[in-house]
């Protein structure tokens, strides 16, 4: 269909970066919570640019529940989870 963008892991991590670059946490980390429901993979580019949007917002919080997240989910932290 013309003009329909597939809901997948790279539209979805596109778009919570874009969030994340414009100091939008609260649609990044609802377009996060809509990525589980609707079950698309997470991978490590998701979980950075959450981490990175709520570290930009001060939520150090929920930076931490995201890292944890991040290990049960089996997903490996690189240099820019560190860096977020």
């Amino acid at each position: 269909v013309e003009g329909h963008v597939e809901r997948d892991r790279i539209a979805f991590n596109a778009t919570i970066s874009a969030c994340q670059k414009g100091g939008a946490q609260g649609p990044a980390m609802q377009l996060f919570r809509e990525m589980a429901d609707v079950r698309v993979e997470m991978d490590v580019i998701t979980f950075n640019a959450a981490v990175s949007s709520c570290g930009r917002g001060g939520d150090f919080e929920l930076v931490f529940k995201l890292l944890n997240t991040m290990a049960e989910a089996h997903v490996e932290k690189d240099t820019i989870t560190f860096n977020a």
